[in-house]
């Protein structure tokens, strides 16, 4: 029997709420990708992906092996370790009284953790040279969401490929330069200080250029789309 597996998993909404998919992904002994599974969730938000990647994982692992998660959801990771006790004295209601959000979710993965040995360790998202399993992870969740079909290695499934929606981000990075010239704020951009996620549900790191759009802030070029 392993001693560990380290394993990563990830969901992914694009639009948040829009087509979402979540994944996970578990490695071998030199923690290169051996066993994933992905799959559809129709329409739902960013944080139900998440939530929906850790269950999964947990629920297609040995509960007798410890286990290591690597995430880049802020979000899930402190739902199940930060919040989650308190949630439970409340009777599942938040400090502030209110319903806990994604509860059937939480609740389930709460029970999957019963008894055994757990490690979450928080990864920042599209770093260079960052997390092998957790590119995975994301990559596999990324086209989940976009076909919404099911895929995975007992599948047969090939290895998932970069997020489709990567190329037409690259190409209008250029766009910002022109927006400019309009003199308007609505076309300042600024350099991320924590990595995030954009209404298009794409991550993006701290350094990235960012812009204000009318559900927050992300890419330069989703605001510019939006506001076409």
């Amino acid at each position: 029997m392993r001693e560990r597996v380290v394993a990563a998993c990830d969901g992914a909404s694009k639009g948040n709420p829009g087509p979402a998919g979540w994944a996970w992904v578990v490695a071998d002994e030199t923690e290169t990708p051996a066993r994933w599974e992905a799959g559809p969730l129709g329409r739902a938000t960013n944080n139900i992906a998440e939530l929906t990647a850790l269950e999964r994982l947990l629920a297609s692992t040995d509960p007798g092996v410890p286990l290591e998660v690597r995430m880049d959801s802020q979000y899930a990771m402190k739902a199940v370790t930060t919040w989650l006790p308190g949630w439970k004295r409340n009777g599942w209601k938040t400090s502030a009284g209110k319903p806990v959000a994604n509860q059937e979710l939480v609740v389930r993965i709460d029970e999957l953790l019963e008894g055994r040995s757990v490690e979450f360790r928080y990864v920042p998202a599209h770093q260079v040279d960052g997390d092998r399993l957790n590119d995975f992870a994301d990559r596999a969740a990324s086209q989940a969401a976009v076909v919404q079909e099911p895929a995975g290695s007992a599948l047969g499934s090939p290895e998932p490929p970069a997020a489709s929606d990567a190329p037409p981000a690259k190409a209008a990075r250029r766009r910002p330069a022109a927006a400019k010239k309009s003199g308007g704020s609505s076309s300042r951009t600024i350099k991320a200080k924590f990595p995030g996620r954009c209404l298009c549900g794409r991550s993006y790191a701290a350094g990235e250029p960012i812009a204000k759009n009318a559900e927050g802030w992300g890419h330069p070029e989703c605001r510019t789309q939006g506001a076409g």
